[in-house]
């Protein structure tokens, strides 16, 4: 009996010096599926497939964009939520489903800080404020003119009730002491086909999905919701300087995985995600786009999306934004 417990004793002691397996050996060894909850086109889905190419050529498989729009990305996140966490499923998100979400409605099919990795945050994008050329306006300062002398009668596009583009709508109403109508679309292309066919006179885009328009003349830029020029199209003013001081708007896009991911791939992933961000290819191609690279860790983005949520409310709460 005693050599017995001694070889279990000798035999556990051996275990626990042993190097610990990882679940990053061999990992990927198959393709990765991207979810973006938004349909093609849109800004998520811009940096989504960028990122994507370059990641997969640093790991080496394929990673399979899976576009599953549908009620401001909770579609996309519920099947985020439903697939295994082993690193083979991701999703690139953006602050309305996961930050604005959870302020409008009653009732979430998941709660962002429980129900989700983070992986690593990946990009900024100001919004865009553009008009149909036959909306008499060249600036912010005359759409408030406008809209003051037609309440109620100018309209804006926007990819979704709770989405910033509608978000930053409800504020320019707030802050400018206007009542221009928002009228929601499935996703931001269709937000931006809305205002090209003159469904709409304005929209709240991303700037990768409306600059190749306002280059073609077919749309008019009114201004850009960051708080300075953009250094990589220094032509378009901010909407702050052309006649609402102090304003913004943009969004985010960053990468998630379902909860309870093995850190050892969390932290592999946002390695490489990082590393794509970074590459000069990548970020020119960004910086060209109107978008601003922000790569950051998997600790720093889970303490991002919390202070996002918390300004998300504040903003929400002052516009009196609700779900119908």
């Amino acid at each position: 009996m005693r050599l017995t417990l001694s070889l279990i004793t000798a035999a556990t002691t051996a275990l626990c010096l042993a190097p610990s397996v990882t679940h990053t050996q061999g990992y990927p060894n198959k393709p990765i599926r991207m979810i973006v909850p938004f349909p093609p086109g849109g800004g998520v889905d811009f940096v989504g497939r960028v990122v994507g190419q370059k990641l997969a050529e640093r790991i080496g498989q394929q990673v399979a964009i899976d576009n599953r729009a549908g009620a401001n990305g909770i579609v996309g996140l519920q099947a985020l939520m439903a697939a295994p966490p082993d690193g083979y499923t991701i999703a690139a998100v953006s602050a309305g489903p996961l930050a604005i979400n959870p302020h409008l409605y009653a009732k979430l099919p998941y709660n962002t800080l429980r129900d989700f990795t983070p992986i690593a945050n990946m990009i900024n994008f100001p919004l865009m404020l553009v008009a149909h050329p036959s909306l008499p306006v060249k600036n912010v300062k005359d759409l408030i003119a406008l809209a003051k002398a037609r309440p109620n009668e100018i309209t804006y596009s926007h990819p979704g009730v709770g989405n910033t583009g509608h978000i930053a709508g409800e504020v320019l109403n707030a802050v400018g002491n206007v009542q221009t109508v928002g009228i929601p679309y499935k996703g931001t292309a269709p937000s931006v086909i809305a205002v090209l066919s003159g469904e709409a006179h304005l929209t709240y885009s991303s700037i990768p999905t409306a600059l190749p328009h306002i280059r073609a003349g077919k749309l008019r830029a009114l201004g850009v919701g960051n708080a300075k020029r953009m250094p990589s199209l220094p032509e378009f003013p901010t909407v702050a300087e052309s006649g609402l001081p102090g304003y913004e708007a943009y969004a985010w896009g960053g990468m998630l995985g379902p909860a309870n991911m093995p850190n050892d791939i969390v932290q592999r992933l946002a390695r490489e995600i990082i590393a794509a961000v970074n590459t000069k290819e990548v970020t020119d191609r960004m910086l060209n786009e109107g978008t601003v690279p922000t790569p950051s860790t998997p600790e720093e983005f889970s303490a991002y999306i919390k202070s996002e949520i918390k300004k998300w409310g504040d903003v929400v709460k002052a516009a009196k934004i609700k779900v119908e």
